[in-house]
């Protein structure tokens, strides 16, 4: 049986501020959620995003938190910045906090000391809770990251994960503590036990009846078609389609000196430093409609060429089958590939074609070198998400690395909306 709906309806808070000490910064934002009728929302479920400038204060603010809403579970991180509704702060010590009041049996905390589950397998009869996607923040230091990131996949019924990872210089930490847990002490001495992580992940899954609509803006454009890596050597790629990959680089950039003159460097590399690459699998979607990245592509840099053998080297180990179409990003691409994301989970709540579902909250994980300055000004990123969007609350912040499906990105942008 699906839960009993809650009385006021799937509703989210959100409450943002800045200030360098840590306990004042957290009385800004709780005046805001009180303001708004915190205490009376009945929130099970809460995210918590702080910049590094107050992540030595992590402690402090979570166990304000949970003072003033003892039954409410967190997730969260410590970014370069934090991120609000159409608001960006970067460089500056700031808070932004958001409350859901989602029914208790549709999410689960999960951390270093109580992981999720294994799924069942899809053949077998179900018993018990079952993830089906999950948020995950994580420290980038943590070994074997990607394997962890593919194994936490592997325990959702969908495979799909949405998060980033932690920025701070000095404190790399995460947050996630579940009230129910009997270790979740507040006057103990132990970070953990108080919902702070250094290392490793943490977050929180949700069941299927949790209406989650996420899309990953990658920020680029291709500048030449999808080609088949046909010969690779780790990260050397030797061919493109069975033509020199170098070759094909250089067709791909315009770039008309032949590659046996002197002056091919002098016109070509200029434009290399401003390309990319876009990878997928073999059985994966590289291109969208042909005209943009889809959901499994994967950008990473090129990190040298070889000319004597015609090789292009790359920042991720290929192998052959795999799809490649190089790119270049700017700020006019940045901005028009968040619209285009924009415009597909607007459509996603379209009245006509979903007459029972509205956006009533969202999370945006940002690259630290995206934000404002990338697209043009202060806060314009956010300008653009909070344009297609409405003023639903959203917070999030500026990650060392952003996490879609099972993939780590650089330079991307995920945004996830959750709908009543």
């Amino acid at each position: 049986m699906p839960p009993a709906a809650h009385p006021l309806g799937l509703r989210c808070l959100h409450a943002h501020a800045t200030h360098p000490q840590p306990d004042l910064a957290l009385e800004l934002v709780w005046a805001q959620l009180a303001s708004q009728g915190a205490r009376e929302l009945g929130a099970t479920l809460g995210w918590c995003y702080l910049s590094d400038e107050l992540a030595h204060g992590a402690e402090v603010i979570l166990r304000g938190l949970r003072q003033h809403l003892p039954d409410v579970a967190w997730v969260g991180a410590v970014g370069a910045g934090v991120l609000a509704t159409g608001v960006e702060y970067l460089g500056e010590p700031a808070l932004a906090v958001m409350l859901c009041n989602l029914p208790h049996d549709d999410f689960r905390i999960f951390h270093g000391r109580h992981p999720l589950p294994a799924a069942q397998a899809l053949s077998l009869p179900r018993t018990g809770w079952q993830a089906h996607v999950a948020q995950v923040h994580a420290d980038g230091q943590t070994p074997d990251l990607p394997d962890l990131l593919r194994e936490l996949a592997d325990r959702t019924d969908t495979g799909y994960l949405f998060g980033g990872l932690s920025a701070g210089q000095a404190h790399s930490l995460h947050l996630a503590i579940d009230p129910s847990d009997p270790a979740a002490q507040l006057g103990s001495q132990d970070p953990g036990a108080l919902g702070v992580w250094h290392g490793g992940l943490s977050g929180v899954a949700f069941h299927q009846r949790v209406r989650l609509v996420s899309r990953v803006t990658q920020g680029c454009a291709p500048v030449g078609p999808r080609r088949e890596i046909t010969a690779a050597d780790r990260h050397l790629v030797y061919e493109l389609d069975g033509q020199p990959a170098l070759q094909c680089l250089m067709q791909d950039l315009g770039v008309n000196a032949s590659l046996r003159s002197p002056d091919w460097q002098r016109e070509a590399l200029p434009k290399v430093r401003m390309t990319l690459a876009g990878l997928t699998e073999a059985h994966e979607d590289l291109l969208s409609h042909g005209a943009h990245f889809g959901a499994d592509s994967r950008v990473r840099h090129l990190i040298g060429l070889d000319p004597a053998r015609q090789g292009v080297a790359l920042s991720e180990a290929v192998r052959t089958g795999m799809q490649l179409a190089f790119c270049q990003r700017d700020a006019h691409a940045a901005r028009q590939d968040l619209v285009r994301v924009c415009a597909e989970i607007r459509e996603e709540f379209d009245p006509s074609e979903h007459p029972d579902s509205q956006p009533v909250g969202a999370i945006y994980v940002s690259c630290t070198g995206r934000g404002g300055p990338h697209f043009g000004g202060p806060s314009a990123e956010m300008a653009v998400i909070a344009h297609a969007l409405g003023d639903i609350p959203l917070v999030g912040f500026f990650a060392a690395g952003e996490i879609s499906r099972h993939h780590l990105h650089g330079y991307t942008g995920v945004l996830t909306v959750l709908g009543a």
